[in-house]
């Protein structure tokens, strides 16, 4: 499974397979090889530095909705046991 990351399409460098985009406030480069053309203004869900799939702006607000409401939720995580600290595993 991988998680993506809503992300706007700022800049498009086409001869490349590149654009920009920006998401929570960050902008990166990102390869479009994935999903073909993409425009200035459109969305994309990115993973790893690859936009993998393209959503439209109702698609796309709802999951930075839902990101939102995750990370809002941070410290929850930090009481759940990783790998390392339960007993029996490296």
């Amino acid at each position: 499974m991988c998680l993506g990351i809503p992300g706007k399409i700022v800049a498009v460098s086409p001869e490349e397979h590149m654009a920009e985009i920006e998401t929570f406030g960050i902008r990166q480069r990102i390869s479009t090889l994935l999903v073909g053309e993409v425009a200035v203004g459109e969305y994309v869900m990115v993973h790893t530095g690859y936009a993998i799939e393209k959503v439209d702006v109702a698609e796309a607000l709802e999951r930075i909705r839902l990101w939102e409401e995750l990370l809002a939720h941070e410290g929850v995580f930090d009481e759940v046991p990783r790998s390392g600290d339960r007993p029996g595993t490296d």
